[in-house]
């Protein structure tokens, strides 16, 4: 079809790649989040989840109750055991962890995709300063003993508030987190 508003009127503008979509987003569609640089200069951003641990969330779905963060941790040793009852995959972006449950090592640059019932211990060598993991988490994070009895949780709702906390009492205003939540 040609259109005289063409620049140049022998230019088919319905077979055009560079031609964007051109009609309106469904209503009901979300925000779209966009996060130029992951790993924040602001260390404000990262917030705290026990001595030497940090995550900064990339996305909060409230609605479909996962979310993805970059888990941070500077020091060595076991971080937390727990279940989940959903699937969760990871992406190591800086150093390498393992769990105890398992024979394999987390190296920089691989995926892990762990199932829904997987419990497992997480562990950061000795050989490691610095770790960075995106992580996917759907559902919930199930803290439990070496037993399988319940210690804590965590989930999309608990991440949320953390969020809020941290940001409210660090200059950054708890509504920041908000960019996030979906």
């Amino acid at each position: 079809m040609k259109t005289p508003s063409a620049p140049n009127e022998n230019i088919n503008i319905e077979n055009d790649p560079r031609m964007p979509y051109q009609l309106p987003f469904p209503v009901e569609a979300q925000k779209e989040i966009v996060i130029p640089s992951p790993v924040p200069d602001d260390e404000r951003v990262w917030v705290p989840q026990m001595e030497n641990v940090w995550f900064r969330p990339l996305c909060l779905n409230a609605s479909q109750g996962y979310w993805v963060n970059l888990l941070r941790v500077r020091r060595a040793g076991i971080l937390s055991r727990h279940r989940h009852p959903a699937p969760v995959h990871g992406f190591v972006l800086l150093g390498k962890w393992h769990y105890l449950e398992h024979d394999w090592v987390a190296n920089e640059g691989a995926y892990v995709f762990e199932p829904p019932g997987e419990t497992h211990t997480l562990v950061v060598p000795e050989d490691v300063q610095e770790m960075i993991t995106l992580f996917h988490i759907s559902g919930c994070m199930i803290y439990v003993d070496p037993w399988g009895k319940q210690t804590g949780y965590e989930d999309v709702f608990t991440k949320i508030a953390m969020c809020r906390d941290h940001y409210a009492k660090n200059g950054l205003g708890a509504e920041s987190v908000d960019q996030f939540v979906r």
